[in-house]
């Protein structure tokens, strides 16, 4: 069971103007929470127990709502990454760095997962052993756009490429935003963002980009969570699907 959470909150999401001009992504509400606090109660209910939250984009708000989550499951630490209005989420994984020892699961700050699906990250999928040193959440679908996430993986389900540039023939699934780190997976990363935090590209670098670097060295997998419940919320068009979810876990008591 993997105990501690990293949630990367720290954007505005400024493809969701004007709804985020006065608070981040992260605190906009769904069915009568926001969606950092929907998510603490998913991971928590999966077996969390801690988490840190690295903030940017109005700090003192999400500071205020993490506050307020008064939830004896988990302890909640924030990490403000003060660059993160010219750095990409690679500097966010740079301010989480020391956080990372031992065995951890990163949680993009605008991916709505429901129990089940950390439930089954949290078992690590059909890796040998228990789970893959790195592995990364995917879900499938007939095709792919632009903006997603892509993932060419091996019939073993061994990661071979992840980017947003991969060709429809290279495609087969999906990036979620949700990863697990265990054993030496945790230290390969963590150094691997050291390395690529120190050149001169790194701060315009998605963390994926990290992971793509790191999957030849056969040590990073995929869990697939088809059929199980999450949502993206990086438009505005997303509100209405990821309400609709919400509301079916508030209806069932687990809001």
């Amino acid at each position: 069971m993997i105990e501690h959470a990293i949630l990367l909150s720290a954007g505005q999401g400024s493809r969701m103007l004007p709804l985020t001009a006065e608070r981040p992504k992260c605190l906009i509400d769904f069915s009568g929470r926001t969606l950092l606090e929907w998510q603490v109660e998913m991971l928590a209910r999966g077996g969390v127990k801690r988490i840190d939250v690295v903030t940017g984009f109005m700090t003192d708000m999400v500071d205020a709502c993490i506050a307020r989550i008064a939830d004896p499951r988990v302890t909640i630490t924030t990490r403000f990454n003060p660059f993160y209005k010219v750095a990409d989420n690679l500097g966010s994984c740079w301010i989480a760095r020391e956080a990372m020892r031992g065995d951890f699961l990163i949680l993009n700050g605008d991916t709505l997962v429901s129990e089940e699906l950390v439930r089954r990250v949290q078992q690590g999928g059909d890796a040998p052993g228990g789970g893959w040193p790195i592995a990364v959440t995917i879900d499938a679908k007939p095709s792919y756009d632009s903006d997603d996430m892509k993932v060419e993986r091996a019939r073993d389900g061994r990661l071979v490429h992840i980017g947003k540039t991969l060709t429809a023939a290279q495609s087969n699934a999906e990036s979620i935003g949700f990863l697990a780190f265990r054993g030496e997976g945790a230290d390969l990363f963590r150094e691997a963002v050291r390395k690529a935090m120190r050149t001169p590209e790194g701060v315009q670098h998605w963390y994926l980009k990290v992971i793509d670097s790191l999957a030849a060295t056969g040590k990073v997998g995929t869990v697939s969570i088809e059929g199980l419940d999450w949502a993206e919320v990086d438009f505005l068009n997303d509100i209405e699907i990821a309400t609709q979810l919400t509301d079916r876990w508030a209806a069932a008591g687990k809001g």
